[in-house]
């Protein structure tokens, strides 16, 4: 099937087109594409033939270039981007830089600069509350309605959807161990997110405001933080994660440009506490994502955790970690925490759905508490688009392996 000739309603048709980097068979240059239905558009190429002025952006082995040329760029390129695969005067020149999706080598998007996590699902927090402070008058800290609480983490270890996971090694001790031990991860787990990615940089010592979010945030995709819940547990007072959260981090290869989501906007769930201005986005656009997402483990489905349940939205937590100055980069990577729902059925971890091993999964190849080696987990969504049609995510994927 020619590669314009995308099925009605493919999540990945014209109206989605979101941005990845490739390789081809044999080749170890990499380069911006663009996935229509199951091909892979070579951007530069398309662009350098149809004397595009965005080639320079556009033929280059990272999304960095265009990712740093600002929200009039990446509009116009998406408006480009549309026309060649879909006006009939543009397919002879353009169907030559098609490439089956099968036949590329996909690679981490950009270069990751910073890593910040947030813990934005109050569902994820109250769940988190209970099983670890069963007795607490109040299962969320005093600080959860106030600020998008979040975290640094290491962006040396994001890695490309389809990478291996190494189970990680560190100290560990059980409440009643007398001494720490230290060895593999027994507790190894996962956290559905969503990842959100900064293009335009920002000065130093000046916040982001909320309404300047869709100026310096170029796309979003979906993230895998895998946890090694004990080695966290022993280690995270006071300072926070280091090593049960640092051994890795999945992202997707495709990153959905903003723009090809505006019909999935909605509004966050209602505040119960008055916000500080900087955090205050009752004028300002709906600032959720109505994001279906489905976790598997080995092929079955174990949660269908809703984005449109977080409590903070990602414009609330670019200005919260910049109110204090704190510089953007290009490149820079927030993800939004845990996608937890109501229900037992929607949790993005298996902390929650397991209440911290008590209730294994059944699945058929066996119960789970948390992960053993050889599990391959996968992260899968989709958004409503125009006129009833889905609009796709790229898809994240990661295998456990024993540790070396």
């Amino acid at each position: 099937m020619p590669p314009f000739d995308v099925p009605e309603g493919d999540p990945f048709g014209p109206h989605n087109l979101p941005y990845g980097v490739f390789s081809l068979p044999g080749s170890a240059e990499r380069t911006v594409g663009v996935r229509l239905g199951d091909h892979v558009l070579d951007a530069g190429a398309a662009a350098h033939a149809l004397g595009s002025p965005y080639a320079s952006l556009l033929a280059r082995p990272t999304l960095n270039p265009l990712l740093a040329a600002g929200r009039t760029a990446w509009s116009d390129v998406r408006r480009a981007l549309t026309a060649w695969v879909t006006v009939p005067a543009h397919r002879e020149t353009v169907e030559p830089f098609f490439h089956p999706l099968s036949e590329v080598t996909l690679h981490l998007p950009f270069e990751v600069a910073d890593y910040v996590d947030f813990y934005a699902s109050e569902n994820h927090a109250r769940n988190v509350g209970q099983i670890f402070r069963p007795d607490a008058a109040d299962s969320l800290t005093p600080n959860w309605k106030h600020l998008p609480i979040g975290y640094h983490g290491r962006s040396g270890t994001v890695v490309v959807s389809g990478t291996d996971v190494v189970r990680p090694s560190g100290q560990r001790k059980a409440p009643a161990d007398p001494a720490p031990v230290f060895g593999p991860s027994v507790r190894l787990d996962i956290e559905a997110e969503v990842g959100f990615v900064v293009g335009v940089p920002s000065e130093q010592g000046r916040a982001v405001p909320l309404s300047a979010y869709r100026d310096h945030v170029f796309g979003l995709f979906l993230l895998n933080d895998w946890s090694a819940r004990d080695i966290q547990a022993w280690e995270y007072v006071p300072l926070g994660p280091f090593l049960g959260k640092s051994f890795a981090t999945s992202v997707s290869a495709w990153i959905t440009p903003l723009d090809a989501l505006d019909e999935a906007r909605v509004a966050p769930p209602a505040r119960t506490h008055d916000l500080l201005p900087y955090l205050d986005d009752s004028g300002e656009e709906p600032g959720g994502y109505d994001l279906r997402i489905t976790v598997t483990i080995n092929g079955h489905d174990v949660s269908e955790c809703p984005f449109s349940t977080m409590y903070w939205t990602a414009a609330q937590q670019l200005a919260h970690m910049t109110v204090n100055g704190a510089s953007l980069r290009t490149g820079d990577l927030y993800g939004s925490g845990t996608v937890s729902g109501p229900t037992e059925r929607e949790r993005g971890s298996l902390l929650e759905l397991t209440w911290n091993g008590r209730d294994p999964l059944e699945l058929p190849d066996g119960k789970r508490a948390f992960l053993e080696d050889g599990d391959v987990v996968t992260l899968s969504a989709w958004a409503p688009g125009p006129d009833g049609v889905r609009v796709g995510l790229g898809e994240v994927t990661g295998r456990v392996v024993p540790a070396s």
